[in-house]
């Protein structure tokens, strides 16, 4: 949890013993151990060899759970939980990019980090990642804040590590267990606490008929709707977003992410 504070004066001793070339390898050196981030549509970590400036910061974010979407009120923000997973993770993405929509991925830590190269493809299609700590323990609302800190931090890490420098923008709670420390936390890191307003419970294998139904008669209680891509076969999921998110477009819908 490194804070920024500009050069410090060992970093001016340098210069004036060594010389500029010399300052800028300590500066970037330090830059790189404290998590300098680069700003931009996913915020990536920084080459060693950049200088830090300013604006690449981490950049601290609202501490209250984002519902609403960057697209306005007729925005719908896809939300995909508990990946990455090999088998359907890889299929959710097919069907998002057939689909032109964008989605906001909220990755398990050591999820992230046995399957690098999926988390590199869901930056690579234009997707968003969010922070969905390290084992998904849904009780860590009633655990210590040294415990929460670990689950949030190690996952922001293993995110951070296996998507090759791209930094998760979001923070969600494995079954909304949010705590004011744990989004205070999150904000500090510039992850937004993230909650849904649509849950198609497809993690219990309703049945597509049912969850289409779920989406449609629920998304008026706001943007953002929970689907998941891990945690078994998901096969229903991906028949319901192949119904759904054209039926949300009909509606006259656009797919954005959560405000940060």
């Amino acid at each position: 949890m490194a804070r920024h504070k500009g050069t410090s004066w060992h970093g001016r001793l340098l210069a004036a013993a060594l010389g500029v070339t010399a300052l800028a390898a300590a500066t970037s050196v330090w830059t790189a151990q404290a998590g300098t981030v680069v700003a931009g549509p996913q915020t990536r970590v920084s080459s060693p060899e950049a200088e830090e400036k300013p604006q690449d910061r981490v950049a601290k974010v609202a501490v209250d759970i984002a519902h609403a979407s960057d697209r306005g009120p007729k925005g719908v923000n896809i939300t995909i939980d508990d990946g990455p997973d090999p088998t359907w993770t890889p299929q959710v993405l097919q069907l998002l990019k057939d689909s032109g929509v964008k989605a906001t991925f909220c990755m398990v830590g050591t999820q992230a980090e046995a399957y690098p190269n999926l988390v590199k493809a869901v930056v690579a299609d234009g997707h968003r990642l969010c922070n969905h700590t390290v084992s998904h323990d849904t009780a860590m609302d009633k655990k210590s804040e040294a415990y929460q800190s670990k689950e949030i931090l190690d996952a922001e890490r293993m995110i951070t590590k296996a998507s090759g420098g791209v930094r998760p923008q979001y923070y969600r709670a494995p079954g909304g267990a949010f705590t004011p420390y744990s989004r205070q936390l999150a904000a500090s890191r510039g992850m937004r606490p993230l909650g849904w307003n649509v849950d198609t419970k497809d993690f219990e294998h309703p049945g597509v008929d049912a969850m289409v139904a779920t989406v449609k008669s629920e998304i008026s209680n706001g943007p953002t709707v929970l689907f998941h891509d891990a945690g078994g076969d998901r096969s229903q999921t991906l028949a319901a977003l192949r119904e759904v998110l054209p039926w949300l477009r009909q509606q006259g819908y656009s797919f954005g992410f959560p405000v940060r």
